[in-house]
């Protein structure tokens, strides 16, 4: 397998892991207060990952000591910030709603890597990316262009948008990760210092705001969350940026909505029209015109 392809299907897989978290975003709304989910999503990536990264941790302190200020960035934006406000964001939004914004991403990676990397964007590149807008533009409007000047955004549409950025940014410094730093041990310390970061904001909700209760349905998403959503999900997708780059991994990320659709009729019960099938068609036909690059 070559590393374009086993690139790209680590993309998919991550991408796919991702969908179930817009999902459980939207669907856990009033269970489980937002930084409680975060804290306890990455505490147990953290424990999961503890079993085989300390030793190598310790063994090259140094070099994260090295560089303590880069990892303290990355953690800050890609585990403390953008998990966080999805959580936030679900409250007032919707699974599909919280799957069409995140589609920003891509478009952000793309213009940050132009400017930070000087990465050309060729013209099939762009007609793929006007065709996946499209496709996303059909989805959000349910086939009626008019619809745009009549869309209500919530503070969670907003908020989302927002977190979109942030995580943009973290995958352009994953990129810019010290060869030095193996895979291993960066994961590693980015997610044990972002818990650390989280640890006053989930002491404060657990006093002041609401307490999170252990019950089943909390274990079972914490988990899921902690170990696939978190753990694994990540890996692949550092991954996937090293094997192929970041503008390559980034627009895999634009079938978040056709994921988070299906899962949102299968596990919501949010149904699916023909302009969703419709889009979703285009989208993945926009991807794969922007992927033959």
């Amino acid at each position: 397998m070559s590393n374009q392809t086993k690139g790209a299907l680590f993309a998919l897989l991550a991408t796919l892991l991702w969908s179930v978290n817009m999902v459980i975003a939207s669907g856990i709304k009033g269970h489980i207060p937002p930084i409680g989910l975060a804290f306890w999503r990455w505490t147990i990536a953290c424990i999961v990952l503890a079993l085989f990264a300390t030793k190598s941790t310790i063994e090259n302190f140094k070099i994260v000591k090295k560089h303590i200020r880069y990892l303290m960035l990355t953690a800050l934006l890609g585990i403390t910030i953008f998990n966080t406000l999805i959580y936030f964001a679900g409250k007032t939004t919707t699974a599909v709603n919280l799957s069409l914004i995140a589609i920003s991403i891509p478009l952000f990676i793309v213009v940050l890597s132009r400017i930070i990397f000087k990465e050309k964007v060729s013209n099939i590149k762009i007609i793929g990316i006007v065709t996946i807008i499209t496709g996303v533009l059909v989805l959000i409007t349910k086939g009626s262009l008019a619809a745009l000047l009549h869309i209500n955004f919530t503070i969670g549409d907003l908020l989302m948008l927002v977190t979109c950025f942030f995580f943009a940014y973290y995958t352009i410094l994953v990129r810019q990760k010290p060869a030095e730093l193996t895979p291993k041990v960066f994961l590693f310390t980015v997610f044990v210092i972002g818990t650390i970061f989280l640890f006053p904001f989930y002491l404060w909700e657990h006093i002041f705001y609401k307490k999170l209760l252990f019950d089943t349905k909390t274990v079972l998403i914490t988990s899921y969350v902690g170990i696939f959503a978190s753990l694994v999900s990540y890996y692949l997708w550092n991954e996937a940026i090293r094997l192929i780059g970041t503008s390559k991994t980034a627009l895999i990320y634009y079938l978040i909505p056709v994921f988070s659709g299906i899962l949102a009729y299968f596990f919501l019960g949010q149904a699916i029209v023909i302009t969703q099938i419709v889009s979703m068609g285009i989208i993945i036909t926009g991807l794969l015109i922007t992927n033959r690059t």
